[in-house]
C-alpha cells in the first residue's frame, strides 16, 4: 500500500496520490456518485430568501472556472467514480457557454448523467439545444403560480418566461420536470393545493423544500420555516398521499398522490435530515470542493488547476487526492438542528444548489 500523508488542507491522514480506488468513500461508508458543480455564481433573479434585491457581491470574474478547467475537475471525477453531473448556480443559464459545457459533459468516453437546475427565465430558447448536446433532465425553481407575487418575491417581472421555460422543457424531453418551490410562512404557503393540482394537471413533478439557511442576508429564521410535517398534512387536507418505496439517496420522499399515476416530492432538509445517504459533493463556481451543502471548510482545487509548475498527469492526480481527502473529511451530518450550528459564510448562489 501506498504511505498515508497529512493533508494541510484537512488536518487529517488521506491515500498517497495515485492510490485512486476508483470510488469516493467518507468514514461512514457513504458512496459519493453526485457530484453539483456550480458554474456561475451570477443569477437574474433576486429571490427574498436567497438575496437582497440590492445584492451585488459576486465573484471576480478570473476566479470562476474556464470550460477547460471544469471539464478536468469532471473527469478526474468520473475517474474517482461520479456517476451524475448537476449543473448549477446562481443561474447557470446566464453562463454564456453553457451549451458547450453540457456537450463536452456528453462526449466523455463513460458519459455521467447531466441535470440542470434553472429559474427557467432562459430556458424556452434554450431547453432543445441543451437537450441535443446531452441535457437528460432540469430541476425548475418557481414559488408562486401568481404573477404578481412572483414579482414581489423575485424583484422580476418574469413569471411568463418561467412559464414559457417549463413548456420548452416538457417539448424537448427533459423529463421528469421536475419543479420545486420553497412554501414561506404568511407569503405563499396559502398555495400549496394549488401548486400540486396545477402540477397534476401539466405533468410537472412538484417537490416541496423546506427553507434552509443559505440566504446572502442571514436572516432565515426557523420558526418561521414551513416544515415538512406541515406541508404534508396541507396537502393531506386535498388529496391521498402513499409513500412510495425506495428513496435511496434521493433527498425528496415521495407521495403517490390520490392512487397516481402523479407523485409529488417533499424535501425535508432541516427537520429530518437524510445526511446518512448523502451521496453529493459540490465544487463552486470559484473552484472549491465542498463536501456539504452546509460545510464551513473547503478544499481548493483551483489552485492546482492553476499550477503552472505541473504536469497534466501530476495535476490530475493531485486534484483526485483533493476529492479523496474532502470526502473522507465528511461529517455524519450537517447539524442544522445542532444548537452550535454556524451557517456557512456563502449564500446558496455562491454555493451551488
Amino acid at each position: 500500500m501506498g504511505e498515508l500523508r497529512m493533508s494541510t488542507d484537512l488536518g487529517m491522514p488521506t491515500p498517497a496520490l495515485g492510490e485512486a480506488t476508483g470510488s469516493l468513500v467518507d468514514s461512514y461508508g457513504r458512496v459519493h456518485r453526485d457530484l453539483r458543480v456550480s458554474v456561475t455564481d451570477r443569477c437574474n433573479l433576486r429571490c427574498t430568501y436567497c438575496m437582497p434585491p440590492d445584492f451585488a457581491d459576486w465573484m471576480p470574474g478570473d476566479h470562476l472556472l474556464s470550460i477547460d478547467e471544469l471539464m478536468t475537475v469532471i473527469e478526474v471525477a468520473i475517474s474517482q467514480g461520479i456517476e451524475s453531473i448537476r449543473l448549477t448556480g446562481g443561474e447557470p443559464l446566464v453562463r454564456p457557454d453553457i451549451v458547450d459545457i453540457v456537450a463536452r459533459i456528453n462526449a466523455l468516453p463513460q458519459p455521467p448523467r447531466i441535470t440542470l437546475t434553472t429559474n427557467a427565465l432562459r430556458l424556452a430558447s434554450m431547453a432543445q439545444p441543451l437537450a441535443d448536446a446531452g441535457l437528460e433532465r432540469v430541476n425548475i425553481s418557481l414559488d408562486t403560480l401568481d404573477a404578481d407575487r412572483f414579482t414581489k418575491l423575485t424583484f422580476r417581472n418574469r413569471f411568463t418566461d418561467v412559464i414559457a421555460g417549463i413548456d420548452a422543457a416538457l417539448a424537448a424531453g427533459l423529463n421528469p420536470v421536475k419543479v420545486n418551490t420553497v412554501l414561506m410562512r404568511g407569503i405563499n404557503d396559502d398555495e400549496a393545493i394549488a401548486m400540486l393540482r396545477h402540477s397534476l394537471d401539466n405533468g410537472w413533478h412538484l417537490r416541496f423544500i423546506e427553507q434552509m439557511p443559505l440566504d446572502a442576508q442571514g436572516s432565515w429564521d426557523r420558526e418561521q420555516m414551513v416544515t415538512a410535517e406541515e406541508i404534508h398534512e396541507l396537502l393531506e387536507s386535498e388529496f391521498t398521499l402513499t409513500p412510495k418505496p425506495g428513496r435511496g439517496s434521493a433527498p425528496a420522499e415521495e407521495f403517490v398522490v390520490d392512487e397516481g399515476p402523479g407523485t409529488v416530492g417533499i424535501i425535508a432538509s432541516v427537520s429530518k435530515p437524510f445526511c446518512s445517504a448523502c451521496d453529493r459533493l459540490r465544487l463552486t463556481a470559484d473552484g472549491q470542493l465542498r463536501n456539504c451543502l452546509f460545510a464551513r471548510d473547503e478544499t481548493d482545487i483551483r489552485a492546482t488547476l492553476r499550477d503552472a509548475t505541473m504536469s497534466e498527469a501530476d495535476r490530475r492526480e493531485r486534484i483526485a487526492g483533493l476529492f479523496a481527502q474532502s470526502t473522507m473529511a465528511k461529517l455524519p451530518g450537517h447539524g442544522i438542528n445542532d444548537p452550535s450550528f454556524i451557517q456557512p459564510d456563502r449564500p446558496m448562489s455562491a454555493i451551488g444548489g
